[in-house]
């Protein structure tokens, strides 16, 4: 572990993700001292795949929108997203809206769709009274560890995603809140241009089904790595309450609300995402929050995920 000081800033690396200290900064001063550190920024991105910076006085989503314009010209919206946030401005979201009982599995975002975020932001403005980490785990090593009968499959076969929204009532969430507009021209056309397969439903609802590569090349280093949501999309990651009730109520585990197989429609099975669970359980390292924090993954070398917390936690986000 490498330990560098230099006026108020303590930069240490060698661990997971690299901490940057910035003991009372003016968070005003930010634009000035990230155009200086991108260099540094940017080879700590790449080389250990996460950054976090403590002792910036982040607290709204205006100041954390400010901050983070500071490291990209345009931001990704959350259009076809598959969770629940809330857009506080053009460029925020809060983070995933989940039950605060609910674990929230390690993934990397988007990575079902052909267009994702190269880097995501994240920022605690609200603490949890306890619990509410964010974990991450290295991308790299989880595709080393997985087994590699499971790696060769889905290399092979790639992973084809299945999700039914419905049109505004019914379980799950709507085409309207996903795709941000109650137009169904403008779904057409984004479910083209992201190579998405549509199906218009009877009760208004629509099924989309994205067939992708589950392990990929990073396009800076080259390195191959883990890159998927398989057993987000797996009903078998729920609660076994709600896995049962699922399980009744679709015959057809293709009507459910999300749902997953190897891409040439074989099924991904219980024990395959049992191994990805546990492989990646072994390499997550939970980022405990402080007010202000800023944490930045490079979302191809570094998945996320977010533990159970109690209490009003608040984290924002944006994508880049």
């Amino acid at each position: 572990m490498t330990k560098m000081t230099k006026n108020s800033q303590e930069i240490i690396r060698g661990g997971f993700p690299v901490v940057i200290n910035l003991s009372g900064f003016e968070t005003n001063k930010f634009h000035e001292w990230k155009s200086e550190h991108s260099a540094l920024i940017d080879d700590c991105l790449l080389k250990e795949g996460a950054l976090l910076i403590r002792g910036l006085n982040i607290t709204d989503a205006a100041i954390f929108e400010k901050i983070t314009e500071s490291f990209a010209p345009k931001f990704l919206d959350y259009i076809d997203g598959n969770s629940p946030r809330t857009k506080l401005t053009g460029k925020v979201y809060t983070s995933t809206e989940y039950d605060q009982a609910h674990h929230i599995t390690l993934h990397n975002e988007l990575s079902y769709s052909n267009k994702w975020p190269s880097r995501i932001y994240f920022s605690c403005i609200v603490p949890a009274a306890s619990g509410g980490e964010t974990p991450i785990a290295d991308s790299r090593k989880i595709l080393n560890k997985i087994n590699p009968d499971l790696v060769a499959e889905i290399e092979k076969k790639g992973i084809r995603y299945v999700r039914n929204l419905n049109g505004g009532k019914g379980f799950g969430p709507s085409w309207q809140e996903t795709f941000e507009t109650d137009n169904k021209i403008e779904v057409e056309k984004i479910c083209r241009e992201r190579e998405i397969h549509f199906e218009w439903k009877p009760d208004g609802g629509i099924k989309l089904i994205h067939v992708r590569n589950g392990i990929i090349t990073h396009p800076v280093t080259n390195e191959k790595v883990w890159f998927n949501q398989a057993d987000q999309f797996h009903p078998s990651h729920l609660t076994p309450e709600i896995y049962e009730t699922l399980t009744m109520m679709f015959e057809d585990p293709e009507d459910m609300p999300m749902n997953v197989t190897f891409g040439d429609k074989s099924p991904i099975t219980k024990e395959h995402i049992s191994e990805i669970h546990s492989s990646i359980a072994d390499l997550e390292m939970p980022v405990k929050w402080v007010k202000g924090d800023l944490l930045i993954v490079d979302n191809v070398l570094t998945c996320h995920g977010r533990r159970p917390y109690s209490g009003n936690r608040k984290v924002l986000v944006t994508m880049s």
